[in-house]
């Protein structure tokens, strides 16, 4: 064994070595993957791509990429092989383990899962919650939080329209449950609609004074901002590497480990079982781990594991307040341009002064959001979302719509000119240039007062260039 910590050693050094030139300056963007990606315009020519939908996926940064390719070539099995590359993969994957644990603040004794993504780590809690367990849900999360518990009491609580309404419809509702039961509040941290930051200290202190556990949804919190499991309180919190800046298959779920440890785990299987014996009668009997494999059954995604860990370390040794203020100027400026442009509606439950992540949605007067991203593809190379969001429930509530309005996630019916029930969102983070921003705000502003330039036609449900 005394192999690994070297092996371990020359992976890392080999990987630091790969990311130093690229040497990111807190006061600029991170370097990220494909920022120098050109793409054709209908109207002639090519631009540099403007990628301003990192709520939905981010891209990776230049340091996660360097990180993962220098492991690459040592890539092997964990927990399994006596060979020199499995050792050193499994000392990678733990290793990845308490970088996420120390990048999250977690508690001793709280668990690092592992999982796909956020939804998986949210269908993953779900699936051990204790028998009787009731959750509490707003409407207004994203349907990762909204839909996975499916075998509990749930109650949806509506959408607040202050911060401080947030806690006290919480509190209402946890006020009129069974005292003696279990319990579990879902909220987010940022809401991927509206980028507005929920106040989870309040709600975690809400919960805890109601006997209740609190899971924090994180995935549009964790990419922007330090999240501190200790300072907060929380009992789980859950994100995804695709929007942390590591696109490579991977989620967390992080907290306590008790419910975690009494379940059946998530997936049955090698990993997760510790033990595995023919009974007399001719069944099996199962000794479970109950370590955070338990809920890790099969062959890990190393690499995406590692990937998460690269950009844990990335954003913290470029420092989150010179992010977070970076941020804050990239949002001034959005929402500076779009107050200019009359025609444009920003949503938002908490109103304009709340604070927010670079996340931002709008809906624009005579257009319908297909066809106006559409626009801002083609004629202008930027990249931005539009529909739903995956929170159906949220976006019809801030469109003022009624609940059983037409309308889907990405997939809008309405025809150019038409109104549709669906908004279009701008977002951005570390790796966005002031000129991605720039050059979004222009373009809301001449597709407005201008039009579009191009003629457009709906396929199989989306807005796209006629041709």
């Amino acid at each position: 064994m005394s192999a690994r910590p070297a092996a371990t050693a020359t992976v890392h050094a080999t990987a630091s070595a790969a990311a130093e030139s690229a040497d990111p300056c807190c006061a600029a963007p991170l370097p990220v993957l494909g920022r120098d990606v050109t793409v054709p315009l209908v109207t002639g020519g090519e631009v540099t791509y403007a990628a301003l939908d990192y709520a939905a996926s981010a891209p990776a940064l230049q340091r996660v990429w360097d990180d993962v390719a220098a492991y690459a070539p040592y890539y092997g099995s964990v927990h399994r092989g006596a060979g020199y590359l499995s050792q050193l993969s499994t000392d990678l994957f733990e290793n990845s383990r308490v970088t996420v644990a120390e990048f999250l603040d977690c508690r001793p004794g709280d668990q690092v899962v592992f999982t796909r993504s956020t939804t998986d780590s949210l269908n993953l809690l779900a699936q051990v919650i204790p028998a009787g367990c009731e959750v509490f849900v707003f409407e207004t999360e994203h349907h990762a939080s909204l839909l996975p518990w499916r075998d509990a009491r749930v109650t949806y609580l509506n959408a607040p329209r202050t911060p401080r309404q947030a806690v006290e419809t919480l509190e209402r509702a946890l006020a009129d449950r069974d005292p003696y039961g279990p319990a579990l509040v879902c909220v987010t941290g940022a809401s991927n609609v509206t980028g507005e930051l929920w106040p989870v200290k309040e709600l975690t202190a809400a919960a805890h004074a109601h006997g209740a556990r609190i899971v924090l949804d994180a995935a549009q919190l964790a990419p922007h901002h330090p999240v501190s499991v200790r300072e907060l309180d929380v009992d789980w919190i859950a994100f995804s590497g695709h929007k942390l800046y590591a696109p490579f298959g991977s989620g967390v779920l992080a907290g306590r480990a008790d419910w975690l440890q009494e379940s059946e785990p998530y997936l049955a299987g090698g990993g997760a079982s510790k033990k595995v014996a023919r009974r007399a009668d001719g069944g099996v009997d199962v000794e479970w781990h109950t370590t955070a494999a338990r809920h890790e059954a099969g062959s890990p995604n190393v690499i995406g594991v590692y990937s998460i860990a690269s950009a844990c370390k990335a954003l913290t040794e470029a420092g989150f307040d010179s992010l977070v203020e970076r941020e804050r100027h990239l949002i001034a400026k959005v929402r500076a341009g779009l107050a200019e442009v009359p025609e444009v509606r920003v949503l938002s439950l908490f109103g304009d002064d709340a604070p927010r992540v670079g996340v931002i949605s709008f809906v624009v007067d005579g257009w319908n959001s297909s066809h106006f991203a559409a626009a801002l593809s083609a004629e202008y190379g930027i990249g931005v979302r539009d529909g739903l969001f995956c929170a159906h429930p949220l976006v019809r509530t801030l469109l003022g719509s009624d609940p059983q309005d037409p309308g889907e996630c990405g997939a809008p019916e309405a025809e150019p000119g038409e109104r549709s029930l669906n908004a279009i969102r701008v977002s951005f983070g570390a790796g966005t240039p002031d000129e991605h921003v720039d050059r979004f705000v222009r373009a809301v502003r001449e597709l407005v007062t201008q039009g579009a330039k191009w003629q457009y036609r709906t396929e199989s449900g989306r807005c796209v260039p006629a041709v």
